[in-house]
């Protein structure tokens, strides 16, 4: 645990840097590091601990978080007019890492609602999916009469949701975009916390409905209904037949009990918004304590958000149960740099400014905080975008970076919980996954408090430890697994944030 007296962070003993804890101004004495800090550094901003040339390597994490980019002196505030990107070489060292789990005699359990195929959920929705975008407005409308006075008769029906996206056409039908697009949808409409779903099309789209449900290997049935606006005749008619669907699945989807399961049937997905200076020392490793106590009761988790771990992918190969495990993370790691060659960008466009102002500087510095998500055990298996996570344990999913994008690639792959790390504050739900948002820091849960389910600023407060916080965590999980409604569920977040990761040109 970190005490309180301290005015900054050492993270390592190797680290060039110290994370500011308060302000710091000129003059100020850090006295367990010996040296006097020059002008004025934020908090979760960085201070040299000793002299660097131009040139030379940073380290915070005890890793290389970026070159200095002109001499900077011992006590100065270090960001970008002085640190830079530059290219170094990873040392991947597949499976280097690699120790056996231990697995706990009597895992833990949480109240689950099993369906009638296995498949144990989290939250009980019924949803309404759109294939194009020119269906949406009709998806919205269906889920907009059912309201909770309407709901009221069936309570153990968490809600109808609509998930419309802004694709569907003007787009290969054979292409990698589609392909994409299918697996999202259906993910979603095999997700266990939906116990029925409507998918309705325009009718002359391109990701026709019938390709979708080849393609994801679904069939129709009373549960899964299909539909189009120009089969049905029109808006209106549309959202009255589409409104005929959902109360004839309500009665079943209401006759559910939850039942104590094992926590084996957990699948969180790992993400981190609006990160600060503070998230790698605070949230993110309590989540990733949360997270190995999750796989130690049989659980999976995802790590994601591959930009976001840029620079810091070494530690991961080095966690990998098989050789191609890890290879097929750096293959992903090669696309995005070919992809964003190809787009004229480069990978350092992130952190973004709300990161920057954080106390962020490079993507390097950014994605060794936020693979401490993953916690400590094996990696043991890599996934494309929305494939369906079939592995027991930590896994690894190649997304965007952006939040909403990279989430709904989580769930489609079978999460039926997001946990969110943010520094700078985050208004952000998952349906049909329940999110739960940590704080990194103590200020930003007093001024948040409404928005953030736990506060992990008292690990920089030195009034926890990252062991105790990842323990309150994990039974936070339990809880919200067990149907307990987590601040964004309360606000009604969570349809908005359905975003397909849309990949090719637009036609």
């Amino acid at each position: 645990m970190l005490t309180k007296t301290s005015l900054t962070i050492r993270l390592h003993p190797h680290d060039d840097v110290v994370i500011a804890r308060a302000q710091l101004v000129g003059g100020t004495e850090l006295i367990d590091e010996k040296v006097t800090v020059s002008g004025l550094v934020p908090p979760g901003h960085k201070v040299a601990t000793r002299a660097i040339r131009s040139g030379e390597p940073v380290r915070r994490y005890d890793q290389i978080i970026g070159f200095a980019s002109r001499d900077i002196a011992a006590g100065e505030h270090v960001h970008l007019h002085n640190l830079a990107m530059g290219a170094f070489d990873r040392d991947y060292a597949f499976g280097a890492d690699v120790k056996p789990t231990r697995y706990v005699a009597e895992p833990a359990t949480f109240m689950g609602i099993v369906r009638p195929d296995g498949r144990v959920a989290t939250r009980n929705y019924i949803g309404i999916l759109s294939t194009v975008n020119c269906s949406a407005t009709v998806a919205r409308g269906i889920a907009d009469h059912f309201t909770r006075e309407r709901l009221a008769e069936f309570p153990h029906v968490d809600g109808v949701v609509a998930l419309t996206h802004g694709s569907g056409c003007g787009m290969d039908t054979h292409g990698e975009g589609m392909a994409v697009l299918r697996r999202t949808l259906g993910g979603y409409a095999k997700h266990a916390n939906f116990a029925g779903v409507l998918m309705i099309g325009l009718g002359c789209e391109a990701n026709q409905i019938s390709a979708l449900l080849g393609a994801e290997k679904l069939e129709e049935g009373p549960l899964l209904q299909t539909f189009s606006i120009q089969d049905t005749g029109g808006t209106a008619k549309t959202i009255r037949h589409g409104i005929g669907l959902v109360e004839a699945m309500l009665p079943h989807a209401n006759a559910v009990t939850r039942q104590p399961v094992p926590a084996s049937n957990i699948v969180v997905g790992l993400q981190c918004g609006g990160s600060d200076g503070y998230s790698g020392i605070t949230a993110n490793p309590a989540l990733g304590a949360a997270v190995d106590l999750l796989v130690r009761h049989g659980g999976s988790a995802i790590l994601s958000e591959t930009p976001e771990i840029y620079g810091a992918e070494h530690l991961l190969t080095r966690r990998a149960v098989a050789r191609d495990v890890g290879e097929k993370l750096v293959a992903r790691i090669k696309w995005w740099e070919d992809y964003t060659a190809r787009e004229k960008g480069e990978m350092n466009n992130n952190p973004s400014p709300g990161n920057k102002a954080g106390g962020l500087t490079t993507i390097l510095e950014k994605s060794l905080g936020a693979v401490a998500k993953g916690g400590t055990t094996n990696l043991v298996a890599v996934y494309e975008y929305a494939e369906a996570v079939t592995a027991k344990g930590f896994v690894y999913m190649d997304t965007p970076g952006y939040d909403p994008v990279s989430a709904t690639g989580q769930v489609a792959g079978g999460a039926n919980m997001i946990v969110f790390t943010t520094g700078r504050g985050s208004a952000y739900g998952c349906a049909p996954a329940p999110s739960l948002k940590l704080s990194t820091n103590t200020p930003l849960w007093v001024k948040q408090e409404e928005d953030i389910d736990l506060n992990c600023g008292e690990i920089a407060d030195g009034t926890a430890s990252i062991d105790a916080t990842g323990e309150r965590l994990f039974e936070l999980m339990l809880a919200t697994a067990s149907g307990a409604k987590s601040k964004s569920e309360q606000h009604g977040y969570g349809q908005s944030e359905f975003v397909p990761w849309y990949l090719g040109a637009v036609m």
